[in-house]
């Protein structure tokens, strides 16, 4: 189950070219193009002749072509050209999905077009903005897209499973605060007094103690900032070395997601060596990331449906989280109960 109505990320900037491009999001097949002008296009990738994938087609113009019977269509998802004959029938086209591009991602919207904000899509500058460098990466988990939210959501786990990294024993033994402003939750974690961690300590040239702290800010459901660092003991966090992760995850099916990640920095902006170091660093953590989620995945396939999650208290942001996608969900899930189907009328007319 997937919430619909919310932009997901469906590719970097650069991975959209004039060359079709195919992309699965909660089960929907899209192919993504750009127009001569440099406009990104989705579509479902699915040709309205006989299903055959757009993605396996060309462009044309500001057009895709399907490769198979060569019926063309537009930006807004309209055939405009049937090689075979001239009329062109009413029902050949294909949807078309309202598309953002922000700050080097591109965001679609894969649930009902009049209820598309651009004004939703959330604050990522940080991946273009010239004070800051960052280090990005895509990976695709084996694992339904809700237990990356949990993962980002209880950053314990750094403790034992990132301990060359990110990871040392005084994460778990500082507890979390959480907020909830509307679909947006906060798990906001301070460690006074501690060192900075491995994979940080070098390229921010920091010894000794510091206050560090990570709050994890959860865009329910697809998008995650982190904003993390180190700051002297006592300091306003605003003056200290300063991280900005950001996290894309975008389901694929029920046991697939793809994840869009970007780490942004204050400290060693222009320096190389710093950057190399970071994205090696950045790959380990979240190759064991994937892994333990791999397996967890299994854990959940195989475990009865009468046991259940015990949650403790460093859980209060992943519980929050849940509550707020179960609504979602239901609300969607009400409002395709009360749509009439084809060719039937409302309730209140047949009365």
């Amino acid at each position: 189950m997937f919430v619909l109505n919310t932009w997901y990320v469906a590719a970097w900037s650069t991975e959209v070219t004039a060359k079709p491009v195919r992309r699965v999001i909660c089960k929907q097949p899209i192919v993504l193009y750009r127009t001569p002008d440099g406009a990104a296009v989705a579509l479902a990738d699915r040709c309205a002749h006989r299903a055959y994938p757009l993605s396996e087609g060309r462009t044309v113009g500001d057009a895709i072509e399907c490769g198979y019977h060569g019926f063309a269509y537009g930006p807004d998802g309209a055939c405009t050209r049937v090689p075979a004959q001239s009329a062109i029938p009413a029902r050949a086209r294909v949807r078309s999905y309202p598309v953002v591009e922000k700050d080097g991602w591109i965001w679609v919207w894969t649930g009902e077009r009049e209820r598309a904000d651009e004004g939703l899509v959330p604050d990522t500058h940080w991946m273009d903005d010239p004070a800051w460098a960052t280090v990005t990466h895509t990976v695709l988990f084996e694992c339904r897209h809700d237990l990356i939210h949990d993962n980002l959501l209880d950053l314990t786990h750094e403790s034992f499973l990132h301990r060359t990294t990110v990871g040392d024993d005084y994460i778990y033994e500082h507890g979390i605060t959480v907020e909830v402003d509307g679909r947006v939750v906060t798990a906001d974690r301070l460690m006074p007094g501690v060192a900075a961690p491995p994979l940080y300590a070098r390229t921010m040239g920091a010894e000794g103690l510091y206050d560090r702290f990570h709050a994890t800010e959860f865009h329910v459901p697809s998008y995650h900032v982190l904003h993390s660092g180190i700051t002297g003991q006592g300091r306003p966090r605003e003056e200290g070395y300063l991280i900005k992760v950001l996290n894309g995850i975008t389901p694929v099916d029920e046991q697939t997601t793809w994840y869009y990640y970007a780490f942004s920095r204050n400290f060693a902006v222009d320096a190389e060596w710093a950057t190399e170091e970071l994205e090696v660093g950045l790959a380990t953590v979240l190759r064991e990331d994937a892994d333990a989620l791999r397996a967890q995945e299994i854990g959940m396939r195989d475990r009865p449906e009468t046991e259940h999650d015990v949650l403790i208290g460093q859980d209060a942001g992943v519980a929050k989280a849940r509550r707020i996608l179960s609504r979602l969900l239901a609300a969607e899930q009400q409002a395709d109960r009360t749509v009439p189907a084809p060719g039937t009328a409302p309730a209140a007319a047949r009365a």
